[in-house]
Order: structure tokens, then sequence, then C-alpha cells
């Protein structure tokens, strides 16, 4: 069957003139104020979050200087203690006159034992305080991830959205929008807002 060329233009331009379906009118306006608004609010939780990951970096390194210092502590005690011990061991078999030079000689690392023992739980006492204020930080950390994340699925389906045209994606894509922002709004005013479960999915 042989093809008349003026009917395919025909036909073509008919195609042409079918009415096409497009989005609704308010959708790309809407999807382009929802993406900026949430890149600024990204934006906010970014330097928020910036400044909570170095307070924990200096919380970790306090931890670390602390717990060292326990330690010097620690071995400055025991050898304190162990002077002090043959010390009153060789106090036994030594003739009266040395008595008084034993006698402060004990009672020099007795004092000093006793100090390096205080010191040594004032350390301990600030590297337990260091972990908790490492916890309380990554706490907030946590909740600006959660942030991230959500507010990253939202956007990725507000391009979708822009691309299909379809008004049901939209609505869809608010709902990951409005968690990750009461995460962000959590994080930044120190709401007691934090889904253990899903943390420690994602840890």
């Amino acid at each position: 069957m042989e093809l008349d060329p003026q009917e395919i233009i025909d036909h073509a331009s008919q195609a042409d003139a079918r009415p096409v379906k497009t989005a609704a009118p308010w959708l790309n306006a809407a999807v382009a104020i929802t993406v900026a608004l949430l890149a600024t609010f990204m934006g906010i939780c970014k330097v928020k979050d910036d400044n909570i990951v170095q307070a924990m970096q200096q919380a970790q390194a306090d931890k670390l200087d602390h717990w060292a210092y326990y330690q010097a502590r620690n071995l400055r005690q025991e050898i304190a203690e162990a002077t002090l011990v043959q010390l009153e061991l060789a106090q036994l078999g030594a003739p009266a006159a040395a008595a008084p030079n034993y006698a402060a000689a004990i009672a020099k690392y007795r004092a000093l034992a006793l100090d390096q023992l205080t010191k040594k739980e004032a350390m301990k006492s600030a590297a337990e305080q260091d972990q908790k204020a490492y916890d309380a930080l990554n706490y907030r950390d946590d909740q600006f991830d959660l942030s991230d994340a959500l507010i990253a699925i939202a956007i990725a389906m507000l391009a979708v959205t822009a691309l299909t045209g379809l008004p049901a994606l939209y609505w869809a894509a608010l709902v990951p929008t409005g968690f990750g922002v009461l995460m962000g709004v959590a994080g930044l005013t120190g709401l007691g807002i934090h889904p253990d479960a899903l943390v420690r999915l994602l840890s």
C-alpha cells in the first residue's frame, strides 16, 4: 500500500494540535519555593552542626588528655606508695639516730601519694564529664544528620515532581520535608526528639 506524503503531514499536524496535558500551574512554583526554603534551612543547620562537630572534637581531645593525666597521676601514686613501703621497711632496721630522717621521708612520700590520689580522681571526674559533654553534643549531631537525610530525600522527590508534574508526588514529598524540618528545629533549639531506633539502625 502506497502512503500519500500529504496524508502523513496532515496526520502529524493533527497530532500536534491535540491538547497536551500540563502540570498544575501552581506546581512548579510550589516546588521551586519549597526547594529554596529547604536549601536555606539546610544551610542554617549546617552552620550549627559544624560548630557542634567542632565542640565534639574538642570534648574528645579533652577526654583523652584527662585520661592521659589520670594514668600519669596513677603511675606517680604507685611509685610513691612503693617508695613509702620501702622506707617503712628500712626504718625498722635503721639505727635510732636515722629515725628522724626516715620519718621525714616517709611523711613526704605519704603526702605525695595522697596528693597524686586526689589529683588522679580529679582527672577521672574531668574525663567522665568530657564524655557526658560529648554524648550530649552527639545527641544533637544525630538530629542534624537525620534532618539532612530527610531533607535530601524530600528534595529528590521534589525534583521528580518537577519532571513529572504530579501534584500527588509533591504532597508526598512534604512528609520527609516535615520530619526533616522537625529534626532540624530540634537540633537548633535542643528539643529532646531523638528516634533512638532509627539512629541505631543508621549508625
